[in-house]
């Protein structure tokens, strides 16, 4: 590859060779098979999925089950994996989704996936800062007897996670990295302590009989689910800020899959053997959210419980963290090709972390959790609306755009390889992809159809369209600018995930 003057020294001083000099690129070799895979796993937050999505699983949907389901789960997301990860070795773009999707499908269909990828991943991240608030706010009630609001420790959290943004991406994996190991390891300790005292039921398997998974609330069941393990599919995401992406992406991706389906199957079944399988439901129903540390309590004593509750705030700053890394980057993608304004297309130049994109970020959390604080008029310490309403509406939105993504880009991967006459080498990869395509689409629509249930809002709420019909409008509104760059600047268009590639075009051009 030919370089200018100005991508020799970027490149001498560590950083990727590009046409436009390193403010167009993401720093390279900056994470290795650990620093990925802890910044990917982090956005899981295996204790609030514990701690939160198992027990409203069970309580809401009433499936005994669902350690199989998260078995069931993790074979479709493998076989998703199995595309997804061939693609990222012949596609390295901080954009991932809508980059692969615009290589598959055209660039169009990739300006609509870059929209619902931001939408989406805005939503999954800010979400989070509801809960967060009204469990931060409850742990200084209770041991320091201070009373504030929700939304402070909120858009404390805001900016603080906006600032760790800016800086370099292997600061915020050892952060992470810390966060989520111990994390883990008390969640293990539950598990182990659930099983050497389970239930009057003993050590049951019954969760994993196929017969719990009878009835209405199944695919709902599935929707809950699939959001535990929303990070795995952002490994790509970073594969320009490693020195090996074809190797360290489909590496970290089969690692962070089957580990969640291994450790939330695990998990979800401890769960079920320390009440016992009959009781499971019923127990869930009664201590809602509070039903991990109820049963951690009795085994494990108060302390565990309390470090427990410290833990559950940490895990969901580095699931903020994580997501806010994504979304950064994402527009930091589209703004190098087009899709956003140019400075979004730059990195800041202290770190080489995509600053505008991190900026963009927090200045959306900030206002999204200010507009629900000053909706709020109920008492400190009250976790009605709108609270949670922050937490499982942006929540389920942004569970269901990444839905929607993966089943396009399951698709675009078998169009990628089949225009370029690799079908028959490819033949067992398309055929996994063209699997999970169709399994995700028909959780997709499970998700549209019972969105009411999953919000908390009744059969007849406006909101069981109106929160879907924000990714419907967020891919119309792609797919219209898609169709405007295509008229009017075709070049723009012709550069829709081609990332860095799109500057070896100019410069051949220029030449």
């Amino acid at each position: 590859m030919t370089t200018d003057s100005s991508s020799t020294s970027t490149s001498a001083a560590g950083g990727i060779s590009t046409f436009k000099g390193q403010e167009r690129a993401l720093r390279a070799d900056r994470l290795g098979t650990g620093g990925l895979l802890l910044s990917v796993l982090a956005a899981t937050a295996p204790l609030m999925v514990v701690a939160g999505v198992m027990p409203t699983t069970f309580a809401v949907m009433g499936i005994v089950g669902q350690p199989l389901l998260f078995v069931v789960l993790g074979v479709v997301l493998i076989l998703f994996s199995i595309g997804y990860a061939e693609m990222s070795r012949h596609v390295h773009n901080a954009g991932a989704f809508y980059a692969y999707i615009s290589r598959g499908l055209g660039g169009t269909a990739g300006a609509g996936a870059a929209l619902v990828a931001l939408v989406a991943y805005n939503a999954l991240q800010i979400g989070i800062y509801g809960i967060f608030g009204f469990e931060v706010s409850g742990l200084l009630a209770t041991y320091a007897d201070v009373e504030i609001a929700w939304w402070i420790p909120a858009l404390l959290a805001a900016l603080a996670v906006g600032l760790l943004g800016w800086l370099k991406i292997d600061v915020n994996a050892r952060v992470l990295g810390v966060l989520l190991v111990i994390e883990v390891l008390l969640v293990v300790i539950f598990d182990v302590a659930a099983l050497a005292d389970p239930g009057k039921e003993g050590l049951s398997l019954h969760a994993f009989n196929p017969d719990t998974l009878t009835g209405a609330g199944v695919g709902t069941a599935l929707c809950f689910c699939i959001a535990a393990f929303l990070g795995f599919e952002q490994a790509p995401v970073y594969a320009e800020e490693t020195s090996r992406p074809h190797v360290l992406v489909p590496r970290v991706m089969f690692l962070a899959v089957g580990g969640v389906a291994v450790f939330f199957a695990l998990s979800s079944w401890a769960l079920t053997v320390a009440t016992g399988p009959a009781a499971i439901v019923g127990t869930a129903q009664k201590q809602s959210a509070g039903l991990l540390f109820f049963l951690t309590e009795s085994r494990l004593g108060g302390t565990f419980t309390d470090v427990l509750h410290v833990l559950f705030v940490t895990g969901m700053f580095a699931a903020l963290l994580s997501f806010h890394n994504v979304v950064a980057r994402y527009a930091f993608a589209m703004g190098r090709e087009g899709l956003l304004p140019a400075a979004f297309g730059r990195t800041s130049g202290t770190s080489g972390a995509p600053g505008t994109g991190s900026l963009l970020q927090t200045v959306v959390a900030v206002v999204v959790v200010v507009a629900f604080a000053i909706a709020d008029d109920k008492p400190v310490g009250d976790p009605t609306a709108p609270v949670l309403h922050l937490f499982t509406w942006l929540g389920n939105i942004g569970a269901l755009g990444v839905i929607v993504l993966m089943a396009a880009a399951s698709l675009s991967v078998v169009v990628f390889f089949v225009r370029r006459g690799a079908a028959g080498a490819q033949a067992w990869r398309l055929g996994t992809s063209a699997l999970a395509g169709l399994s995700l689409l028909v959780i997709a629509g499970y998700t549209v159809k019972d969105f009411e249930v999953l919000v908390g809002a009744g059969p007849d709420s406006s909101l069981s369209w109106m929160l879907p019909g924000i990714i419907g409008l967020a891919l119309v509104a792609g797919l219209v600018l898609g169709l405007v760059l295509r008229a009017r600047a075709p070049e723009k268009h012709a550069r829709i995930g081609l990332g860095n590639e799109a500057f070896q075009l100019d410069k051949a051009a220029s030449s």
